[in-house]
């Protein structure tokens, strides 16, 4: 009998032993890949970053790299207003279907909402870019010409994100434990005290980190907000004037740009690879706090 433990024990340990060293490899691909992306950025930028106060790219007076006018703040304000918007509308949205879902629906009528969220999660960006440069655009240039802007951009990610905000939501209220809502009952708290005062809590950690990886998803695209956007490089004074991204510039301009132009794209894609990594670590930071 002892040795049949020790029998099936031992190919478990192996395969335990083998699973951590095929895991641990594929983690230092990833940050390898990761550092190597950086330096490329880096070591691409340089004949620009060697020779310009990077201060010039925040306050020359137009965005014109030919004639040696480097300024990236509109296209860095409309990235930002882009996501912010899209935000403002996607958490509320996200976190009530979320709560819709687990505490809400019916078990059937949940399963096919889930799915359906599932289902939009999978749409690919230019599909969404699509839907918005022949549907949503006509319609907001009716309401106020061009159309393209910035609220059609904040309309598109709005949808592009809300799956991401639903989703991570639905598994942070799924974790909370049962036993937290069954005392919150026997205390005869109501449903919604129950989800305010109990659940919210308990989950902030894993909903806050799924927002930010949310925005960093907003922050980051490019082709659906290429194509409903307008792309003009100016700040905008309202919702109904074009922008231009980051993202959307690098896309525009890198088939033909040259030199110090050349250069200055990859500036914009170091800016935002910069931002993306801190809202992957703070997104990482709260995972661990969570589970701490």
């Amino acid at each position: 009998m002892i040795w049949s433990k020790r029998y099936i024990l031992f190919p478990l340990k192996l395969t335990d032993s083998l699973l951590h060293g095929i895991l641990r490899v594929g983690a230092v691909i990833s940050a390898l890949v990761m550092l190597l992306i950086l330096l490329f950025l880096i070591v691409e930028s340089w004949p620009v970053l060697g020779q310009i106060s990077p201060v010039r790219f925040f306050t020359d007076t137009s965005w014109h790299p030919l004639e040696g006018a480097y300024h990236l703040m509109p296209m860095l304000a409309g990235t930002l207003y882009a996501s912010a918007g899209a935000l403002l509308l996607a958490i509320p949205l996200g976190i009530a279907s979320a709560l819709f879902i687990v505490y809400y629906a019916s078990p059937r009528l949940a399963k096919w909402y889930k799915r359906l969220v599932e289902l939009l999660a999978g749409i690919p960006s230019v599909v969404f870019g699509f839907w918005g440069l022949t549907t949503l655009v006509p319609l907001i240039n009716q309401l106020h010409p061009p159309g393209a802007s910035l609220l059609a951009a904040i309309l598109v990610l709005t949808l592009m994100i809300l799956p991401t905000i639903t989703l991570t939501a639905y598994s942070a209220l799924m974790a909370v434990p049962v036993e937290f809502l069954r005392n919150a009952a026997a205390l005869g708290l109501s449903r919604w005290g129950m989800i305010h005062g109990v659940a919210f809590p308990a989950a902030r950690a894993g909903i806050v980190a799924g927002i930010i990886l949310a925005m960093g998803r907003a922050i980051g695209e490019t082709m659906a907000v290429l194509m409903v956007a307008g792309n003009v490089v100016q700040y905008p004074d309202g919702l109904f004037d074009p922008i231009r991204t980051l993202a959307s510039n690098i896309v525009l301009e890198m088939a033909y740009a040259m030199g110090d132009h050349r250069a200055m794209l990859f500036v914009s894609g170091l800016l935002l690879m910069l931002m993306l990594m801190m809202l992957s670590g703070m997104a990482g930071w709260l995972g661990r706090s969570r589970c701490a």
